[in-house]
């Protein structure tokens, strides 16, 4: 029956087992609440969005509830957030100055003071029943919580991939509010990394897996494994043929993977362990193949790649695969012209990439220099046809789109999927090398 909830109901059980009649609620990733403020309004006394990943503003005009954007000035995520929030005249907004915010960047652990501060003088005048607080963790409707302090309830939903999530904050805010911080398989970027893993993404996945070819008692090192969806799908494979490791700077990560390898029943295949892909706390040559995916966009990509080298055996593999800000998407619509241009272009919505990361052909280069050889160079498509992520890609183009250009996109989405022809594909680059 659980299996069958939406993230909103799940959150009414959880409201009904805690007896909480309104809450407070703090996010940052669409997913967490658009669904409660449709379905479930009556439990939401304000809502604030913290570096959010996308600002339903459709969802957010059908009421306004009081509303605290926190968000950084720098990067996509910042011109983003304030297109967005000019549609919503009543929100209070803070701008984090000098700050670029994606979805790796740690916000609470950066700008500790500054965000708490906002948050208690947003939230304080917003009177709501107050809960009792009893210090405790608990799982209802597969969301486990973590209740600190008294007062009115806050709800903290996952921060992306911040490596340090609520937990900077949660002392201060447990002295003002009944601080009850979520975690769990269908919330924030675990849910949102475990829908790609059931998605033609995983085609990708599988070729980079193939050239590698790990024979029975062999190695691998999986770095940035986050929420293991890789790692448990090569375990379900080898069911114990070798040793896999999936190794993650997140300590929120690591935890959620753990506890979705033991519900498949995979545990025992697969050792988790916290690790920086820059620094790597391995011995040098530990195993047969390391590979990152959709990693090296976050970090010094070269340093990243040298401990790859590093903790591989000579004759070992190396593979890698990062995301395409250089190639064109494809989004199959019986549209042509400026629009068309517009919405396959590689830049009309290029992912986040941090200074001196990978998201693009160089990584070909980047393997070579490394000392590398027999380098297979392989970019790649992942096609979408249905599932959470075409919906997410579909409403990722809808966000920047509006008036005539608007109009043109959903009419050729309708007419397309009359047809049964409308998928979005979007690229990827692939390569595996080997170590002298």
């Amino acid at each position: 029956m659980s299996e069958t909830l939406s993230l909103a109901e799940r959150i009414a059980e959880l409201f009904k087992h805690l007896h909480i009649e309104r809450a407070h609620f703090a996010a940052c990733m669409p997913h967490d609440w658009q669904g409660l403020v449709t379905m479930h309004p009556e439990l939401v006394a304000s809502l604030s969005l913290i570096c959010p990943m996308g600002i339903d503003v459709a969802a957010l005009k059908q009421k306004q509830w009081p509303l605290l954007c926190i968000a950084g000035d720098g990067g996509r995520p910042g011109k983003e957030t304030a297109r967005e929030l000019s549609q919503l005249s009543a929100a209070k907004s803070l701008v984090l100055r000098d700050y670029f915010s994606p979805p790796w960047a740690d916000p609470i652990l950066d700008r500790r003071d500054e965000i708490g501060k906002a948050m208690v003088e947003f939230i304080s005048p917003i009177g709501i029943a107050g809960a009792a607080g009893t210090e405790c963790d608990g799982e209802i409707a597969e969301l486990n919580y973590s209740i600190r302090g008294q007062g009115a309830p806050l709800l903290l939903m996952p921060l992306a991939l911040s490596p340090s999530q609520w937990q900077p904050l949660i002392a201060a805010l447990s002295e003002k509010f009944c601080t009850i911080t979520l975690g769990g398989a269908h919330l924030g970027m675990v849910a949102h990394l475990e829908s790609r893993a059931h998605s033609e993404y995983m085609r990708v996945i599988d070729q980079l897996l193939g050239e590698l070819n790990l024979l029975p008692g062999q190695s691998l090192l999986e770095v940035g494994c986050g929420p293991g969806a890789i790692v448990r799908r090569l375990a379900k494979r080898t069911q114990g043929r070798n040793r896999i490791v999936g190794a993650d700077v997140n300590r929120y990560l690591l935890r959620e993977a753990a506890a979705l390898a033991k519900r498949d029943g995979l545990g025992r295949f697969i050792e988790f362990q916290q690790g920086n892909g820059e620094k790597l706390p391995f011995a040098d040559n530990s195993f047969d193949a390391t590979i990152s995916c959709t990693v090296m966009e976050e970090g010094e990509a070269d340093r990243m790649l040298g401990e790859f080298v590093r903790v591989t055996k000579s004759g070992g593999k190396v593979g890698a695969v990062v995301r395409s800000t250089d190639l064109p998407r494809w989004v199959n619509l019986p549209i042509e012209g400026a629009l068309k241009a517009k919405i396959d272009s590689p830049k009309f919505f290029a992912g986040n990439v941090n200074d001196g990361g990978c998201a693009d052909a160089s990584l070909y280069r980047r393997m070579n220099q490394a000392g590398l050889l027999n380098v297979t160079m392989l970019p790649q498509w992942a096609s979408h046809k249905d599932g959470a992520r075409l919906q997410y890609l579909h409403d990722r183009i809808e966000s920047l789109l509006s008036g005539a250009e608007l109009s043109e996109w959903r009419g050729a989405v309708a007419a397309a999927r009359a047809q049964g022809t409308f998928f979005i594909s979007e690229p990827f680059h692939c390569a595996v090398g080997i170590k002298p």
